[in-house]
């Protein structure tokens, strides 16, 4: 007989959220791990495709029903990470723009999801997240923010049309730095295919000169990469 195995699947759902990056979290109701909080997800469906999978159940649990940038993280199989019996679970990272408070249906406790700022998940005030869902989130964090140098995926955290101040807070907000905005600027611009200028120009929130608008470019990776000790 075949060892009892099951596979699962956990999203790290990533945004902004008032320039703070954040991840969304559920509250479980029932063992193991009650009243504590965890990633979305869950067991994978005999059926059912792993990417399936995890729309499906991020829908369910969270009431989001789209996702931006979505690739596999990578996969967590301790022999002792769920005590019910034997879980290889397959993570996901997800990034999308600035989203408002998800509207599952409510727990026995209160809300069931919220976004937590991820600066905040050690405090003494943090959640306490279940199985091994605090490594998870640590891995697909640091995935999102060595990304960043390398790639154009900041531009997922962006809307369709946005401003390099915009583009900068996300850096900001993943790295936990502040920028200087003039090189950060010709940084950006100076990259081939990073973002592409529409020739429309927008009223910045508070009042301020007209800010250029872009949109994301054509490049998959940065000719010099923004690496966070240079910018």
């Amino acid at each position: 007989m075949p060892p009892a195995l099951a596979v699962s699947v956990d999203v790290v759902l990533l945004t902004l959220r008032a320039g703070r990056l954040c991840v969304l979290v559920i509250r479980r109701d029932d063992p193991p791990f009650g009243g504590c909080w965890a990633l979305p997800g869950g067991f994978v469906d005999r059926d059912e495709d792993l990417d399936a999978s995890a729309l499906r159940q991020l829908a369910a649990e969270t009431g989001v029903t789209t996702t931006g940038h979505l690739e596999q993280l990578r996969t967590y199989g301790g022999a002792h990470r769920d005590p019910r019996v034997r879980v290889v679970s397959v993570a996901y990272l997800a990034l999308l723009p600035n989203l408002p408070q998800p509207q599952p249906q409510p727990g026995r406790d209160g809300p069931r999801a919220r976004w937590w700022p991820v600066e905040d998940l050690d405090s003494t005030d943090g959640p306490t997240l279940a199985f091994d869902h605090p490594r998870i989130v640590g891995d697909g964090v640091e995935r999102a923010r060595a990304k960043l140098e390398y790639t154009p995926l900041a531009a997922a955290f962006c809307e369709e049309q946005f401003t390099l101040a915009d583009l900068r807070r996300v850096y900001e907000a993943a790295w936990g730095v502040a920028l200087d905005p003039p090189n950060f600027r010709r940084k950006v611009l100076s990259t081939p295919g990073f973002v592409v200028p529409l020739g429309q120009r927008t009223s910045p929130r508070g009042g301020g000169r007209p800010a250029e608008l872009y949109r994301r470019g054509s490049a998959v990776a940065l000719h010099p990469p923004l690496l966070r000790r240079s910018v």
